[in-house]
């Protein structure tokens, strides 16, 4: 306990401080997210907050006893996505390196499902990994959502058996870029940050199921699950291309709809607070815990769509 107060109360304000001096650079370097038809924010804004917290989070979790093998999973995906923030790469290119750094991380993963077949766990464990990855940088579309979901996926993750000193890095860290990120946002986070923090939340969750809280880990993230996942089924139905940048989140909805930035992040939060709840009750119940959670996921998602209702054009 005692190694966590120190590593959050050190991480906090050396996360601002490295990403007030990110800010500075961006700039004056004038690497910035231009508004588009796809965009919700208004103004040029400095995009690339994930060159200062990923580094941070890579050095103090690899001294807190995170695999070696994952930090290099996550190190690869941070300079390919630093590119990326630079010029876009083809998807192919960001996939293939992606399956890479997870195929490499599944070697070092306790089974995930006892029960199932070797392969087959492997198999499922991977795609689940795979998919958490995107869909965490798909999620980073208004101010502060990535930060809040960071935190509470942290604070959820201490509470059911992680490390908690590398669960108060996560949220040291990216309550300091809060703090530059809150709306109006100062700077973005970029794919440097969203994808690589997804690889390495991804890996910590499935490393929860592997201890036997498998209904946790599905908790835990249950609004980023569900609303990334009907939204690119809804876009595949509709034959649209499901890897281009877009506004059809209900949260992006809910902005659209006249919501600031601000109180839909805080909706999530206070959704997550109870989500952490169910997580924890979840470990002592297991499976039984899950419909609590659909629906307090399903009240969040209706309360999107309602604010998305309101003035959406």
């Amino acid at each position: 306990m005692t190694l966590a107060i120190v590593v959050f109360a050190i991480s906090t304000p050396l996360s601002f401080l490295a990403v007030a001096a990110v800010l500075r650079w961006l700039r004056r370097k004038q690497i910035l997210d231009h508004p588009n038809e796809r965009s919700s924010h208004s103004r040029p804004t400095p995009r690339g907050g994930g060159l200062a917290i990923t580094p941070l989070l890579l050095i103090g979790l690899l001294g807190l006893g995170l695999h070696p093998a994952v930090i290099g999973g996550a190190a690869a995906l941070f300079l390919l996505s630093w590119r990326d923030d630079r010029g876009s790469l083809p998807a192919s290119v960001r996939l293939a390196l992606q399956l890479a750094a997870v195929a490499v991380g599944l070697f070092f993963l306790p089974p995930i499902l006892p029960g199932l077949p070797f392969w087959a766990d492997r198999l499922l464990a991977g795609f689940a990994w795979l998919w958490f990855v995107n869909l965490y940088n798909f999620m980073d579309g208004i101010d502060g959502i990535t930060g809040i979901e960071t935190i509470s996926l942290a604070i959820g993750l201490a509470l059911l058996g992680g490390s908690l000193p590398q669960s108060a890095l996560l949220a040291g860290v990216m309550l300091g870029f809060l703090g530059l990120n809150w709306h109006p946002a100062k700077i973005f986070l970029g794919d440097s940050g969203s994808v690589p923090l997804g690889y390495l939340l991804g890996w910590m969750l499935l490393s929860l199921a592997g201890q036997g809280h498998q209904a946790a880990a599905l908790i835990l993230p249950a609004y980023y699950l569900a609303d990334a996942t009907l939204t690119l089924v809804k876009r595949a139905l509709r034959f649209e291309p499901i890897w281009q940048a877009h506004r059809q989140h209900l949260y992006q909805q809910a902005v659209r709809g006249g919501a600031s930035h601000a109180q839909v992040s805080l909706l999530i939060l206070f959704c997550n607070a109870m989500l952490i709840a169910t997580a924890w009750l979840s470990a002592k119940v297991g499976w039984a815990g899950l419909p609590a959670a659909v629906l307090i996921t399903a009240a969040l998602l209706i309360r999107l769509g309602e604010l998305g209702r309101r003035q959406s054009p």
